[in-house]
């Protein structure tokens, strides 16, 4: 049996902040959470420090070797959002059977219209992918994915015209089946949108979640606001990836010693970069985007910090596993959310919203999935980065 006593520490349990108590995991557990005395295992002390449930980045891409990546920065899940099925068996096998790399839930293959976004990237490499070519064909694709196992059904609502491009994309019609066909399996939605009117279509068809925003102005971002909380969904804006598509981002990232030298260089040399396909667009894309996330802020639309992290298929990719976590939570505190709820928005938001009910806080019973830093990131947002050590399922890592 292994057993870990971390003393005298803050907590922010993923809903609020315990100033100082002491938190106790026995065999990938946690036993206890108390302000009184606790015996037992090896001793953390945890004084000037902030333990934080383990991160959740609701939105990436993962490839064989991302997981680790991801792991070393505190990310301990990852919910990727498309992915190529002979791949990913192996990268589904490393999160089960290690405790060096991050866990991960998968949306296998997004439905979309044959020839459309990403396949315009990924046919080259991957070859064709399987696509939705009508309502008819909502049925047997979402049985195909349930096949693959996924754990929620992605659906790309994409035109290009946020890529200055032009490409097919699914009709009104065949989204609302995909809906459909997804309640049937027992399975939750998220819609790729980046444009209103994708958005529009997604919310009308009844999808739990919006992945991206607008990369186009929102004229009325409180309109929207409300009608997205009338319809339930949560939104994971991916800002760090809009930041990046403006050729905005990273550099802040990359100079932080706290990021910069836990990255091998040619990860660290693509923060900053702009996308590697397709012009860039107007750097107001994120301001934009920014009014919009406080409108839905301010409305109550649950907000999850995810970031769009990939490994390719182009080469450095300028949004990175793990450590764009923690550039995407300074953007939610940019856009009007507090350190805590930014942080919650890393933690048991997304762990409620895809069910993973044995994550995402600290509590006893629940997973030791677990990141201590030094300082107070409930304050200071940017010490999620100072870290001092990190567990998934009890087991620590062994270098940070």
């Amino acid at each position: 049996m292994s057993t870990t006593l971390i003393t005298d520490v803050r907590i922010f349990d993923g809903e609020q902040v315990i100033p100082r108590a002491s938190v106790l995991v026995r065999d990938g557990l946690i036993e206890a959470v108390t302000t009184g005395p606790l015996t037992g295992g090896e001793v953390i002390d945890g004084t000037g420090h902030t333990l934080l449930p383990g991160l959740i980045d609701a939105h990436t891409h993962a490839f064989p070797g991302s997981l680790a990546q991801a792991l070393r920065f505190g990310v301990t899940t990852e919910l990727d959002m498309f992915s190529v099925p002979h791949l990913f068996a192996g990268v589904r096998r490393e999160a089960r059977d290690r405790d060096d790399v991050a866990d991960v839930r998968s949306a296998s293959v997004g439905a979309n219209a044959p020839g459309g976004h990403p396949g315009q990237f990924m046919g080259e490499i991957f070859g064709e992918l399987p696509a939705v070519r009508g309502a008819d064909d909502a049925k047997a694709f979402v049985a195909d994915r349930v096949a693959d196992g996924a754990d929620y059904l992605k659906i790309l609502i994409e035109d290009g015209a946020g890529m200055s491009a032009s490409l097919p994309t699914l009709e009104p019609r065949t989204v609302n089946a995909l809906v459909a066909a997804a309640r049937d399996a027992g399975l939750s939605i998220i819609a790729h949108v980046t444009t209103r009117a994708a958005a529009d279509i997604a919310l009308d068809a009844g999808v739990d979640g919006l992945a991206h925003l607008f990369f186009e102005p929102c004229p009325d971002p409180e309109v929207f606001a409300r009608k997205a909380a009338g319809h339930g969904v949560f939104v994971t804006a991916t800002l760090a990836l809009i930041e990046a598509v403006t050729a905005q981002s990273g550099l802040e990232l990359a100079d932080d010693d706290r990021i910069g030298r836990r990255l091998a260089p040619a990860t660290r040399a693509a923060l900053g970069r702009g996308l590697p396909v397709g012009p860039p667009p107007s750097v107001r894309v994120l301001d934009n985007v920014l009014q919009v996330i406080q409108a839905l802020h301010q409305t109550g639309v649950p907000l999850l910090a995810g970031t769009d992290a990939n490994d390719g298929p182009h080469g450095a990719f300028p949004v990175v596993h793990g450590a764009s976590i923690h550039r995407e939570l300074v953007l939610l505190v940019r856009a009007g959310l507090t350190p805590p709820q930014a942080l919650a928005a890393a933690t048991s938001v997304p762990a409620h919203h895809f069910g993973l009910t044995d994550r995402g806080c600290i509590a006893p019973g629940l997973r030791a999935d677990l990141l201590l830093v030094a300082g107070d990131p409930t304050t200071d947002i940017t010490d999620t980065r100072s870290i001092a050590a990190i567990w998934r399922r009890g087991v620590r890592l062994g270098s940070v």
